[in-house]
């Protein structure tokens, strides 16, 4: 797909309305007894975005903790491989904690912190997101609780043990599939009980508004300094950019910047054992199961069967392993402004030990799908296409996931 002619950009930037809707998606769908927090926490960031204090803190944390920016690497090997495209590699990896999730960590901190709350409340799936709001808390000083499934807990052992020693509670969620949509579930329901002290840190561009717009905000720093970097180093924008898309945060993150440029934006969803086998968190892709729905306080396209219930997902991917997307991603994909496809569990695999072997980088299992999304699309392209493929994480929390995937003894290997 090129960017249609016809396609207006600018009409992004009407969204979200003031109602947190996005065309048809997003919204405000929450119990009652959360209105007020909901109402209390729209408040507060409306006033923070337009706060140049504020902006000007984050910015400065994103520096001086985060370690921001990060590197935009060229994939020489990575490009020699797929025939003639130049492979760009943003280099979330690199950034304090592991992943892009700091930068969202680090706003949202700054929030509640700012509103005056003294608990932190999140959810996790891979892990990232709740070490890196483990470290924030830390470095603010307050209190965090982080809930988990426990399957996701039994996957990313490493970083429930990293989240501890940040002084973080990991609380293991036995109900549902045990992942990350449970861990979500369980959080709101912490939320509910205690919205006086406590401030529910949401991981991803999902859930009740205004969390999915404070998400991108907060991400939006990825696709800036990307647009920057890759002007000074190839004198022009890429044809193409590349992101795994669970609920979609490092995707939104990347893409925001190039909104109004002819520039494609290509997700990559979680293929899990295949669309037709059902064991999937593909929700663009299954004709059958991906449809309209509401999850988790938002509007948006969701998993589920012909009678609305949440269906099953599979992905070897912790952080991808969740039955809806964000509701910008909804939107975009709606009108045409970006496309997703999907990368199985077995290419996955395939594209994390080459970027190993290749490029001497272990990526997560995460941004393994967006580089198997990149050996797709790349030997399709003409020669010298430039594309940017978002490495949102490092690999080191996945090295017993893929050992068992592969059969091996990460021990012997």
């Amino acid at each position: 797909m090129t960017l249609s002619a016809s396609l207006d950009t600018a009409v992004l930037d009407q969204w979200p309305d003031s109602h947190g809707r996005y065309g048809p998606f997003g919204g405000l769908y929450v119990p009652e007894t959360l209105m007020p927090a909901i109402l209390e926490l729209d408040t507060a960031y409306r006033e923070a975005r337009q706060d140049p204090a504020f902006q000007q803190r984050f910015l400065a944390l994103c520096r001086e903790f985060a370690g921001r920016p990060t590197p935009l690497y060229y994939a020489a090997k990575l490009s020699a491989l797929v025939g003639g495209a130049r492979v760009y590699l943003k280099r979330e990896d690199l950034a304090h904690t592991g992943a892009h999730k700091i930068n969202n960590a680090l706003g949202q901190g700054l929030l509640a912190q700012r509103m005056g709350k003294r608990r932190i409340i999140a959810e996790t799936g891979a892990g990232q997101h709740g070490v890196a709001s483990a470290a924030v808390a830390a470095m603010l000083g307050m209190e965090c609780v982080v809930y988990m499934g426990t399957e996701d807990m039994r996957r990313q052992a490493l970083n429930v043990y990293r989240m501890r020693l940040l002084g973080a509670e990991v609380r293991g969620v036995e109900s549902g599939s045990r992942t990350l949509k449970d861990a979500i579930t369980e959080a709101m329901r912490d939320w509910v009980t205690t919205v006086q002290s406590s401030y529910y840190l949401l991981g991803s561009a999902l859930g009740p508004h205004p969390y999915p717009l404070m998400v991108r905000d907060f991400q939006s720093i990825i696709g800036r300094e990307a647009r920057e970097q890759i002007l000074a180093q190839e004198g022009r924008l890429p044809d193409a950019l590349i992101a795994c898309v669970g609920g979609g945060s490092n995707a939104v993150g990347l893409f925001y910047a190039f909104r109004h440029d002819p520039v494609r934006l290509i997700g990559v969803e979680a293929g899990g054992r295949g669309i037709s086998s059902g064991e999937h968190a593909a929700r663009f892709s299954d004709p059958q199961l991906g449809r309209i729905g509401v999850l988790h306080g938002t509007r948006t396209y969701v998993l589920q069967n012909m009678d609305g219930q949440i269906a099953a997902t599979h992905s070897v991917s912790a952080g991808l392993d969740y039955a809806a997307v964000g509701p910008e991603h909804a939107y975009w994909m709606s009108i045409g402004r970006a496309e997703y496809t999907y990368a199985t569990d077995t290419e996955a695999l395939e594209a994390f030990q080459l970027t190993c072997r290749l490029e001497g980088i272990i990526p997560a299992l995460e941004s393994a799908h967006a580089i198997a999304g990149v050996l797709k699309l790349a030997p399709q392209m003409a020669p010298e296409t430039v594309l940017i493929a978002n490495l949102s994480g490092r690999g080191d929390k996945d090295i017993h996931t893929v050992a068992e995937a592969l059969g091996q003894d990460p021990e012997k290997v």
